[in-house]
């Protein structure tokens, strides 16, 4: 199959237990709960995403025929050295669009893979670290994994629905929005009185790294 790819770049993990990591960040375009268009977030089932996934447009974007052009893009980015490869998978929704295919020729290529999803998509095999990011109403299939970053507060996604599930890390991330200074209190707030959780903010914007 080919791969509709926003952008494709090269920086430090900025959010939950891989925080600071190298990797490569590969973007999917597309999403199934929100279209991107800021006319339609209103009616979304997830209002308050903050990444650009739509187009092909984006740094290293555009459609590639198969796995192995998209895999010769990620490389490039990567750069030299063969050590410490880690690519995250995100987007949108990078889980309509990854498939065997692409986790065989990561794989091959030395990269271990991380995945960033909402979790209503099945995973294919393989996949060496996966983080779903619940959204409010939308009905999980991914019920497992190595971490699950919940955006702190959603009013029908309340952290206490997921604690049965089966994730090694479990992270609030304060939403950024208006509120925010409100809703980092929050959050600190529920970490401290429920250690199971624990707190994620996104670095790499503290800092001013993409």
């Amino acid at each position: 199959m080919s791969y509709a790819v926003k952008e494709i770049f090269k920086t430090l993990q900025g959010e939950g237990a891989q925080s600071g990591r190298a990797a490569v960040f590969c973007r999917f375009s597309g999403c199934n709960l929100w279209s991107g268009r800021e006319q339609d977030r209103a009616s979304s089932v997830c209002r308050f995403c903050d990444t650009d996934f739509v187009g092909i447009d984006g740094t290293g974007g555009g459609r590639f025929a198969d796995a192995a052009a998209l895999v010769e893009a990620v490389e490039e980015a990567w750069g030299e050295g063969s050590v410490g490869r880690y690519i995250v998978l995100t987007g949108g929704e990078p889980l309509l669009q990854v498939d065997d295919a692409l986790v065989e020729a990561l794989h091959e290529r030395g990269f271990e893979i991380g995945v960033e999803t909402n979790g209503t998509q099945a995973a294919p095999a393989g996949i060496d670290w996966i983080c779903v990011s619940p959204k409010a109403d939308a009905v999980l299939r991914l019920k497992g994994g190595d971490e699950i970053k919940l955006v702190y507060p959603q009013a029908t996604a309340r952290p206490e629905q997921f604690e049965h599930l089966d994730f090694t890390h479990f992270f609030l991330q304060p939403m950024d929005a208006p509120e925010a200074a409100d809703n980092l209190a929050a959050t600190i707030a529920y970490c401290t009185d429920n250690p199971r959780w624990r707190l994620s903010l996104q670095s790499h914007k503290m800092i001013g790294i993409r």
